[in-house]
């Protein structure tokens, strides 16, 4: 299996590469236009990748509810499932962008930033996390 993890913005579109074996990578972001309409350069990226299932980020409000942001992911994953015929999970990422923005020094944030390095990395613990329930890994010997 071959997933696409997603971090979805208006400005940039983070975007990480995964499969069963639980590892998640980063690939380069969408950003300006590419961010703008998606589905062209993501369906470019779902070919060349042979790509079999999408995760995409759920950005959830910290009490657990849908604001309007999620309402507008959960349109975008309607979209995907129509324009691929894939599988499209929506996995919470609360706290992604700052779990992903932590590593990097602060002086370098905004330049970082825009470069949508953040939101692939972003992209790589959503789809980590999704990989992790899918796939857990092997406990221990002698556990």
């Amino acid at each position: 299996m071959r997933y696409l993890g997603i971090d979805y913005g208006t400005r940039r579109v983070g975007l990480s590469f995964g499969d069963e074996l639980g590892v998640a990578t980063p690939l380069p972001a969408l950003i300006g236009a590419a961010a703008r309409a998606p589905l062209e350069p993501l369906a470019t990226i779902v070919r060349e990748r042979r790509i079999d299932e999408l995760v995409l980020g759920h950005p959830l409000n910290m009490d657990g509810t849908a604001g309007p942001k999620a309402k507008e992911v959960e349109s975008l994953a309607a979209r995907l499932r129509e324009a691929f015929g894939l599988p499209v999970h929506l996995v919470d990422e609360r706290l992604t962008t700052y779990e992903a923005e932590s590593s990097i020094p602060a002086r370098q944030r905004r330049a970082v930033r825009a470069s949508g390095l953040v939101d692939s990395r972003a992209a790589c613990l959503i789809l980590r996390d999704f990989l992790d329930q899918r796939h857990p890994p092997p406990a221990p010997a002698g556990e």
